[in-house]
């Protein structure tokens, strides 16, 4: 290619970033849905407190999803000032929006406001979205970058040396942490992560290195989109921001562990790390090089994303109520067939399989929903 050449994507919609979506999602749906909670393997099983596993690195991919997407869709309008207040209700209004389909998502499949959840995966995501897109609007790259460090040199010291005020000491323990007792003043416990209701892993002070992983989403998006370097040296590039945040985050982990509960300041850079790698084999292999033929399975789910994380908790939630002879669908189908763990994952295959179906009529119909 030559020096001077432009990327095949620069003005159109990226298809390595919706397949990376699509994946994404799939594999949210996967760690979200096996037949049996107590028989699930390693890696698609969240880390039981210190520690990183692949399960561990799906909801940081989406974040970072979210920066890069920001880009990529307000690019062309952030130059002009005249947008922005448009611009900044628009991010709002979806924001909102996410935390409220959340909220309806639990009052649907479990009426009760009295142990009401409210910290969630989507109210983070609305939350990240918006205060990303007001920093992306209105603020330079440089500010960002600087901030990106100011939000994890801090969440550092306030996690490690501030003191609990319920205990007098600084801890990184679940209910013991800075972020835990906020959770329990602000929320209570009553509408805290239904398996503890003393901590959430998507609390309110984790919020705050969570919108660094949509800043480090924004650092990779705005790279991508420059039109001053040619494809080979973006994806070296990226490749190599990706490896330096791999290797940072572990050097860092030796004294703030990797931990995704607590979306620790370590875990941010290596989380970020692996997206940023992956979004960079992305792109050479399905925008360079042309390699399309795999990615069609993958493209109704990230074309469609926040509808196809609605359905997975509203289509399992269902199919487990049906019975058979007084037994479950899964009792019948899968436990009796297979090894536990191998029950439990064909399960969540299924579930993934059957949500696809359903995002597939979507888009070969050309449905896209958004908010």
């Amino acid at each position: 290619m030559a020096k001077n050449s432009k990327p095949k994507t620069q003005n159109s919609r990226l298809l390595s970033l919706d397949v990376f979506r699509g994946i994404t999602v799939a594999a949210m749906m996967l760690v979200n849905n096996p037949g049996d909670w107590g028989h699930i393997y390693w890696p698609i099983e969240h880390s039981k407190w210190n520690g990183c596993t692949l399960a561990d690195l799906i909801f940081p991919a989406f974040l970072f999803i979210v920066g890069v997407s920001i880009v990529y869709s307000m690019e062309r309008k952030v130059a002009s000032p005249s947008n922005h207040g448009k611009m900044l209700w628009g991010a709002l209004r979806r924001g909102v929006i996410l935390i409220a389909i959340s909220l309806a998502i639990q009052l649907i499949l479990h009426p009760s406001f009295e142990h009401l959840r409210f910290p969630g995966v989507l109210q983070r995501i609305g939350v990240v979205f918006f205060i990303c897109a007001l920093l992306y609007i209105k603020t330079s790259q440089r500010v960002r970058d600087w901030l990106f460090v100011i939000l994890l040199i801090s969440y550092y010291l306030l996690m490690n040396f501030a003191l609990v005020p319920d205990t007098g000491v600084a801890s990184l323990n679940p209910e013991t942490n800075m972020g835990a007792w906020l959770d329990r003043i602000v929320f209570t416990p009553n509408h805290l992560w239904v398996e503890s209701h003393t901590w959430d892993p998507e609390g309110l002070l984790g919020t705050l290195p969570a919108i660094a992983t949509g800043l480090f989403g924004i650092r990779v998006g705005t790279w991508l989109k420059r039109k001053d370097r040619d494809d080979s040296v973006k994806v070296s590039w990226l490749f190599t921001y990706g490896v330096a945040a791999v290797v940072l985050g572990l050097i860092w982990d030796l004294f703030f562990p990797i931990n995704k509960a607590l979306w620790t300041s370590s875990f941010v850079l290596y989380a970020g790390g692996w997206s940023t790698i992956a979004l960079a084999f992305s792109y050479w292999l399905i925008d360079v090089q042309g390699y399309k033929g795999y990615t069609s399975f993958f493209l109704p789910f990230g074309a469609n994303a926040i509808t196809a994380y609605v359905l997975s908790d509203f289509v399992p939630h269902y199919i487990n109520k049906i019975r058979i002879g007084g037994s479950s669908i899964y009792q019948v189908l899968f436990e009796p067939h297979f090894s536990a763990y191998n029950a439990s994952l064909f399960c969540a295959i299924v579930m993934t399989l059957l949500i696809w179906i359903l995002m597939w009529i979507l888009y070969i119909r050309k449905i896209y929903i958004k908010v």
